[in-house]
């Protein structure tokens, strides 16, 4: 029992609720909250509605339209997750961050090596438990077991809010009566096709034998499954993981056919990217555009590069260039740029030709902005402090008015004000840093 993963639970959306205390119990939904949006996270109390991560924001809305919708909170997000990493390599030098939210942990890189019994191991991993919750305020499931695939299983199995421990020799036990989509790797086509053989369960998958399931499915894919449906899983936890590429992309709220327009989002795209590169101190040689036609036919264009690089203008004229390959006369739902073959380590001005003269003003693309949903707004669930009422958060917004909630993570649920859009007194704040709420306490009945 040496590998431990956490997932914290339904992680957005419990960051909110911590911080809004009128949400706290109440169904919150956290994504995009355009036309096209998707839901990015659903709290509990919204999932009984059936609303679930990667569902259209316009069926979250028919399915649960008294939740709160928010746009998210990425630096609160970030801020939270580096205090549960910090915590996770205390524990262990040898941690595998999947996301924000969730990784595996080798308990035998620990300086006091694996646990040497299940209680042993509950009870380290209930203290790490208990850390986080004082430490940020939010929940985490835990599963430990022998390997990676069991580990996640146990903690899918221990949420929301619980510890599962899978004792060695246990393992097909609690794999076999699930779901064959439990598995990694068996997405809704594989599933489709394996159903069609009677196989419903792991256990149903685990009695196919390996040359049947290699001609079912493939060499690679087949085999592997195998191996899982078996529990076999060696692969060891990873400090090296990296990211293969950065990239970022929008949704646009309407179809797109004007080529400038396109053009000119592509290349504020491919700044974007060029500002994450640089802040991560990485570049890159294979710079691609992904593009989402009117008829949700998506198309890539990569280029590489002699060498890598992170200057905006290499990107910009590349990503322009890329897009011009394509026909976009029906209308574009969707762009995006992404660059990979990541290095840390760039040749200077090696594609730039032109002189470094500083760009001249120029007055704010608005279509581009509006497109990208860059123009300032009051957007649900982004703080704010008012003159006279203080912190708070916006409720909603339009017609030239916005709404705010004036409450704290540290305060009972807050009174609510409209204001004109434009009031001088009222302004965009950044996340306080305030404790998180204190444990709401528990009746005991004797």
């Amino acid at each position: 029992m040496r590998v431990l993963h956490l997932d914290l639970d339904a992680f957005f959306a419990s960051v909110e609720q911590r911080d809004k205390p009128s949400l706290r119990g109440k169904p919150v939904i956290v994504g995009g909250l355009g036309a096209r949006g998707v839901v990015s996270t659903a709290s509990y109390e919204a999932r009984v509605f059936g609303v679930r991560s990667a569902m259209s924001m316009s069926e979250a809305r028919s399915r649960c339209p008294n939740a709160a919708y928010l746009s998210g909170r990425f630096g609160v997000y970030r801020a939270v997750s580096a205090v549960v990493m910090a915590r996770l390599r205390e524990l262990s030098p040898v941690v595998e961050p999947l996301s924000l939210d969730e990784a595996f942990v080798d308990l035998a890189g620990s300086a006091a090596g694996v646990p040497s019994s299940a209680d042993e191991v509950r009870a380290v991993a209930g203290e790490l438990r208990s850390t986080i919750v004082d430490e940020t305020g939010v929940t985490a499931s835990v599963g430990v077991a022998a390997s990676k695939l069991m580990a996640k299983i146990a903690s899918e199995q221990a949420k929301p809010d619980g510890l599962v421990v899978i004792e060695p020799g246990t393992e097909l036990d609690l794999l076999h009566p699930l779901p064959i989509r439990a598995l990694p790797g068996v997405g809704p086509a594989t599933a489709a096709r394996l159903a069609r053989f009677g196989v419903k369960t792991i256990g149903d998958l685990a009695r196919i034998t390996e040359p049947d399931l290699v001609d079912l499915l493939g060499e690679s894919h087949g085999r592997s499954l195998h191996r899982l449906s078996l529990a076999q899983d060696d692969r060891p936890v990873s400090t090296d993981r990296e990211s293969k590429s950065v990239s970022v992309e929008d949704t646009f709220d309407r179809d797109l056919t004007d080529p400038a327009l396109l053009a000119a989002i592509v290349a504020r795209l491919a700044e974007r990217v060029a500002g994450r590169l640089v802040k991560a101190g990485l570049s890159g040689r294979t710079i691609t555009v992904k593009t989402r036609l009117h008829d949700f036919t998506t198309l890539s264009r990569s280029a590489t590069l002699p060498a890598p690089a992170d200057d905006v203008r290499v990107l910009s004229r590349v990503a322009t260039r890329l897009l011009s390959d394509v026909d976009t006369t029906g209308g574009v739902r969707l762009l995006g740029v992404g660059v990979s073959g990541l290095s840390d380590w760039v040749q200077d001005d090696l594609f730039v030709t032109d002189a470094a003269e500083p760009p001249a003003e120029e007055e704010p693309d608005v279509q581009v902005e509006e497109a990208l949903h860059e123009r300032p707004s009051w957007s649900p669930g982004m703080d704010v402090v008012h003159a006279a009422h203080g912190p708070g958060w916006v409720w909603g917004s339009g017609r030239g008015r916005v709404t705010v909630r004036f409450e704290t993570a540290s305060t009972p649920p807050g009174p609510i004000h409209t204001f004109a859009a434009d009031d001088p007194d009222l302004a965009p704040a950044p996340p306080p840093v305030v404790p998180p709420p204190p444990p709401t306490p528990k009746l005991i009945l004797e």
